[in-house]
């Protein structure tokens, strides 16, 4: 069974159960509600106080405040009670991690707890261990244990519950069962839900983080097609943890939390960005926006009940290939000169290519297009040989490298001969015979403030019909600020992106083209379908923190941008690694007050660097396993 959402053709929101946070309606009818965490010492009771008031006022409707151990879960009295007394109704989240005792202190101060199932009630060993049921029902019966007696204080004292799986830390039995998996993030989940279920319990919020948006979307997805299967309605926490900073954590976020809220998943989102947690507030309200005022669409769309392609795992699909577009090929992008006057030299600067008159030679940057679009422009100038041109086909310009643009309505002249482009709208919902022209790429546009479905079922149509063209897909996004252009596209494009649709990237803004080119290759990099850079996989920091996280990020960021394809976690604290930098290639984390511990993959190599000499290590461990290049002077 693939279901998973309540419709693939239309907006319609996936009908919960409604859980009090406090004051607070999570699930229903309620709009989705955006929370973030404090950063400071939770022991630091005024700086904690005074964070969570400036979230609360930037829009924050639920706190989170970090609890590990007994002493900061009893100093959650004095933080609640100082927040009351300035007038703040706003609710408290109890952060927990392998402290269940915590855990029980906190569900009689605040209004929810969040727990882990991989950590809650198991140690990691990073260990393998085989099962029998019978051996792997008495674990869930240890499990039962220490979990009761928080379900017990919760039941009376009206606490609702967060079970907060995340996919780097499952636990090794969970591991030794499922593997590393969204299968097993989902059943992770499951076993504690199940035992609150039969304790008569029901208050819950579930979520299924990962600092993959693929492994996100599929994990959620299976997470809603398990509960349907047993008859769950439990509402959704989305988000997409570690997401980093800046533009990336922002297209990251958007593009794994925007693929569900599409669906109609979700009631309550946080957006992990390496930053202030007021600066979260305004970037999940952008996204949470296009939701809450949008009415449950008319199905304009066909009635599709079923995928030509398997929701829970990524395939890429199958297309014959043409020219370095196909199902083989990384998606390309796409940039546009059709609306300059002359093209120039410099004009190739925007879009990662640097010419040297001294040298005659042209520097090609990882972030460098695939194609150009010049309309009815001309090119005086012989380019890089890594570039093709698209040109309208009234153009008569047949040097290599140059094709013509078809519109639709131009489809009987092209010839089967000459390998061409054809651009139709997703809204034109035309298909003909006539596109198995083998010798043409599609470019699917939309200019529709919400195209992600009426594009998706384009790609479903040609599945189902055996048209295996290779589709650019191009999104127009004018009189939009930069912000939602890049939150927007990423839901849009980037969700297609995650289910393998997709061959190429083409935005169209009025905005400059190097943000536009820099965008478009941030959504391939956060899909997970083309790296182009470095990418960090850095926590958004909370009061477990023992190092500056923003100051840091940047220090790692400076020294190592150039290296394309690595990936670099940077933890906190020991909580969020080495489990939750999950598929990083190298880790830096806080072990204690001025130290760092350093990772190779989940292994520690050097434990308690000297943090300011841990910068310098990292490199070296970097270099030392063959990873290591000089950065390039263009």
């Amino acid at each position: 069974m693939q279901t998973y959402c309540p419709s693939l053709t239309k907006y319609q929101r996936f009908k919960t159960r409604c859980v009090m946070v406090g004051e607070v309606g999570v699930g229903g009818d309620n709009p989705i509600r955006v929370q973030s965490m404090t950063t400071t010492d939770t022991m630091d009771t005024e700086a904690t106080i005074a964070q969570s008031i400036r979230m609360i006022e930037a829009g924050c409707e639920i706190v989170r405040i970090t609890a590990p151990s007994i002493k900061e879960a009893k100093n959650l009295r004095p933080i609640l009670d100082g927040i009351r007394e300035k007038g703040y109704r706003t609710p408290l989240v109890a952060d927990i991690h392998f402290t269940p005792n915590a855990a029980k202190i906190a569900a009689t101060i605040v209004e929810k707890v969040r727990i882990n199932p991989g950590n809650y009630a198991d140690r990691k060993k990073f260990e393998t261990h085989e099962y029998s049921d019978k051996s792997y029902a008495e674990e869930l019966e240890r499990i039962r244990e220490r979990f009761v007696p928080l379900i017990k204080i919760c039941k009376q004292n009206g606490t609702a519950m967060r079970i907060g799986t995340n996919h780097g830390s499952l636990s090794d039995r969970i591991l030794s069962r499922y593997g590393d998996t969204p299968l097993g993030m989902v059943e992770s989940g499951m076993e504690f839900i199940r035992i609150a279920e039969t304790e008569g319990y029901y208050d819950m919020i579930l979520s299924m983080k990962a600092s993959n948006t693929q492994v996100v979307v599929q994990a959620y997805r299976l997470l809603v097609n398990k509960m349907i299967e047993e008859g769950m309605n439990y509402p959704l926490h989305l988000g997409v943890t570690e997401a980093g900073e800046a533009e990336d954590g922002r297209i990251k976020s958007a593009l794994g939390i925007g693929a569900l809220l599409e669906d109609g998943l979700g009631d309550t989102i946080r957006v992990s960005l390496t930053e202030e947690p007021e600066a979260e507030i305004p970037v999940a309200e952008a996204i949470v926006e296009r939701y809450n005022y949008l009415q449950e669409e008319e199905n304009s769309l066909a009635n599709i009940k079923s995928l030509p392609y398997d929701p829970f795992f990524y395939n890429r699909r199958s297309t014959f290939d043409l020219l370095n577009f196909g199902s083989k090929e990384v998606p390309r992008v796409i940039g546009d000169l059709s609306m300059n006057s002359s093209i120039k030299y410099e004009d190739l600067g925007q879009f990662g290519y640097l010419y040297s008159p001294e040298q005659d030679k042209w520097h090609v940057s990882d972030v460098a297009i695939d194609f150009l679009y010049i309309g009815t422009n001309s090119i005086d100038f012989e380019l890089p040989g890594t570039i093709g041109v698209i040109k309208d086909h009234s153009v008569n310009d047949d040097r290599d490298g140059y094709y013509p643009l078809y519109k639709w309505d131009h489809i009987d002249t092209i010839s089967s001969k000459d390998i061409s482009f054809i651009i139709c709208k997703d809204k034109d919902r035309i298909f003909t015979d006539q596109i198995l022209i083998e010798n043409c790429v599609i470019i699917l546009e939309t200019d529709q403030y919400y195209g992600y479905r009426s594009l998706r079922e384009f790609f479903i149509e040609c599945q189902n019909k055996g048209l295996k063209n290779p589709i650019i897909i191009k999104g127009s996004y004018h009189g939009l600020p930069k912000e939602k252009l890049m939150l927007y596209s990423a839901i849009d494009i980037g969700s297609l992106f995650i289910d393998g649709l997709g061959d190429g990237i083409w935005l169209s803004s009025e905005h400059e083209h190097s943000f536009i080119n820099e965008t478009a290759f941030g959504i391939l990099q956060a899909s997970r379908t083309r790296i182009s850079k470095t990418e960090y996989i850095s926590c958004p920091s909370c009061g477990r923190t023992l190092f500056d996280l923003q100051e840091t990020t940047a220090m790692i960021r400076a020294r190592t941008d150039h290296l394309k394809g690595i990936k670099i976690g940077i933890m906190g604290c020991i909580v969020n690694g080495p489990g939750e930098m999950a598929d990083a290639d190298y880790g830096y984390v806080g072990t204690g007050p001025g130290l760092i511990s350093l990772y190779k993959g989940q292994e520690v190599v050097q434990k308690n660097v000297k943090a300011n000499k841990a910068v310098d290590a990292l490199i070296q461990l970097i270099d030392s396993h063959g990873d290591w290049v000089e950065p390039r002077n263009v």
